[in-house]
């Protein structure tokens, strides 16, 4: 018995003069010819579950196998799609945050934002890392954590002018070449947008979960939704939302104005399933 799909027998059934018989739901019995050919008709989301099936097959050939990082036992990334919105800042507070809660644990900091490094900024960092006896890069630290980043391998006010090859050479090199130890926790600072270096790392190594941080106004929670959705594609699960830059609170009479709007992050994270972690209140002191 064999099976033809109206879109197969078209041509078939031109030739023989039977065009009529495309656009029925009808089973033709042929005498003398020893099987049956019935026509069925195509059922939509059969053929598309069965397309989307063939293309994740064919993605998955390309990948590079995951290898996680040596002493490293979980990676937690800080991502967002648009930037300007606290990333980098989210990042060092949630791994600073890590060892406050537990101090028995051991947590580190990688800026993979290879154009705009902040965390030397931000940890209160400068110079250049050495290198171990195996020459991998041995991290700078402070507060307790230890810290890699393209901000220690380069001059404070030099631009990093380089194309994708290079920057995915440098991104290899951060995740590969740096003597961590042993550590529970490694918080990776993101780059904005769903690009490159987004891809390459949540393909190289294992991730246990995507931070996205967001400030309230549309334009930000835009992107915002594209990075949640891209970890998604990719099979990193979203650990949650963190609305920044939520109200600006007067260090005087202590007024709060929401300058970019309220609660824009807690309405997205409710509107694509994931937690709302909290909010960060913006004060000058």
């Amino acid at each position: 018995m064999t099976l033809f799909t109206y879109c197969r027998l078209f041509h078939l059934l031109k030739v023989k003069g039977t065009k009529a018989s495309v656009f029925q739901n009808i089973t033709e019995i042929k005498h003398g010819t020893g099987y049956n050919v019935h026509l069925k008709r195509c059922q939509g989301s059969v053929d598309n579950k069965g397309l989307q099936d063939r293309q994740k097959r064919q993605m998955l050939r390309g990948l590079p196998k995951q290898k996680p990082i040596t002493g490293v036992k979980q990676v937690i990334v800080v991502a967002s799609g648009k930037g300007g919105v606290g990333k980098s800042t989210t990042a060092v507070n949630l791994a600073l945050g890590l060892m406050a809660i537990d101090q028995s644990k051991s947590v580190g900091l990688l800026d993979a934002d290879v154009y705009g490094p902040s965390i030397p900024k931000l940890m209160n960092l400068k110079g250049h890392p050495e290198l171990s006896d195996d020459n991998r890069m041995i991290p700078l630290i402070n507060y307790g954590v230890p810290c890699m980043s393209m901000g220690f391998l380069v001059e404070d006010a030099s631009p990093v002018v380089w194309r994708g090859l290079m920057v995915m050479s440098a991104i290899e090199r951060l995740l590969r070449q740096v003597e961590w130890g042993s550590l529970d926790y490694l918080v990776v600072d993101m780059p904005p947008g769903t690009g490159d270096v987004q891809l390459s790392i949540t393909q190289n190594i294992p991730i246990a979960g995507a931070v996205i941080v967001s400030t309230p106004q549309d334009v930000a929670l835009l992107d915002a939704r594209r990075g949640a959705e891209m970890f998604k594609k990719v099979n990193v699960p979203v650990l949650g939302l963190v609305q920044n830059m939520s109200v600006f609170q007067c260090p005087n009479c202590h007024y709060q104005t929401h300058i970019f709007g309220s609660n824009g992050a807690r309405q997205l994270a409710e509107t694509i399933r994931v937690r709302f972690l909290g909010k960060m209140v913006k004060s000058i002191i």
